[in-house]
């Protein structure tokens, strides 16, 4: 594919975001770009789309050239994620051509990976759960898939599943500090204790009654993160925080930490309420 000045956003920046674009700046008279084009091509069509091949002729777009500083031509700069990535001059032998593009593509499973976050995007859910399990399927030990899967199952109430997905988690990830994790784990506990816990208006009426009963505003919370009620789950848990830091570990503390991670999508209640644990802390 050619590109120019008014289409490389879309042809290069644009697609880069789906899988890698390689550039190669060029010219008709320039002997070794009659040489690497082809080769570039020709791992083009091998790789079957996990990576894109653009080409701009330097003679008819000095805008590119100026803005990428080529001054010497073959020019290749590949692109990832939207950005410039990696880049070399002249030719390469096949080999080191070779594991130049074995840097910058994805392997099939991160392939899998990728192509479940852009279905997510589009709202497309079990598109993306399709995706994820032909990524666990190809890489038995891909976490990052792993914990995507869970997330998406405990959005859809299916409890059991993610449990199970869960305990394929490697040692890893469920014995470090992997925030991500924790933060699954706060809520899958927070379901498991909720099916265990009285209705939530009998919790709130404790708590009521008796405003320093501890355990019934941890279970009142457990029972708000578990439906992902996190605003109120947030109110309870600071509330624990302030009357006795030492309760149960700092439990309070800890499970308002697990919950910014829960709700870091709403970026303006995590804000808020990290701002009302700073404060209080300090």
């Amino acid at each position: 594919m050619n590109t120019t000045l008014a289409t490389f956003e879309q042809d290069v920046i644009d697609a880069s975001g789906l899988a890698p674009v390689l550039v190669d700046f060029w010219a008709p008279w320039c002997g070794p770009c009659k040489s690497l084009g082809p080769l570039l091509e020709k791992l083009e069509h091998e790789y079957a789309g996990r990576w894109r091949l653009v080409k701009v002729n330097v003679d008819e777009n000095p805008e590119l050239s100026a803005h990428f500083q080529v001054r010497s031509i073959p020019h290749v700069v590949a692109f990832a994620g939207g950005r410039p990535v990696d880049q070399f001059i002249g030719i390469l032998p096949e080999s080191q051509l070779r594991a130049f593009i074995e840097r910058l593509v994805p392997n099939p499973a991160q392939a899998e990976h990728r192509a479940a976050q852009r279905a997510l995007d589009e709202g497309q859910r079990g598109v993306a759960r399709d995706h994820l399990q032909a990524a666990l399927a190809l890489d038995p030990g891909f976490d990052e898939a792993r914990l995507d899967l869970i997330e998406l199952l405990l959005d859809d109430d299916q409890i059991d599943e993610a449990r199970r997905e869960a305990q394929l988690l490697s040692p890893k990830t469920t014995q470090g500090i992997d925030v991500r994790y924790n933060a699954l784990k706060t809520r899958l506990d927070a379901v498991d204790a909720a099916a265990a816990l009285p209705p939530t208006d009998a919790l709130e009426a404790a708590v009521a009654a008796d405003p320093a009963d501890l355990e019934a505003r941890l279970a009142l919370a457990n029972a708000f993160i578990a439906r992902r009620a996190y605003e109120p789950a947030l109110e309870h848990l600071l509330e624990i925080v302030k009357r006795d830091r030492s309760f149960r570990d700092d439990v309070g503390r800890k499970t308002m930490l697990s919950v910014f991670d829960l709700a870091s999508h709403q970026h303006e209640l995590v804000a808020q309420w990290r701002r009302k644990l700073s404060a209080l802390l300090h």
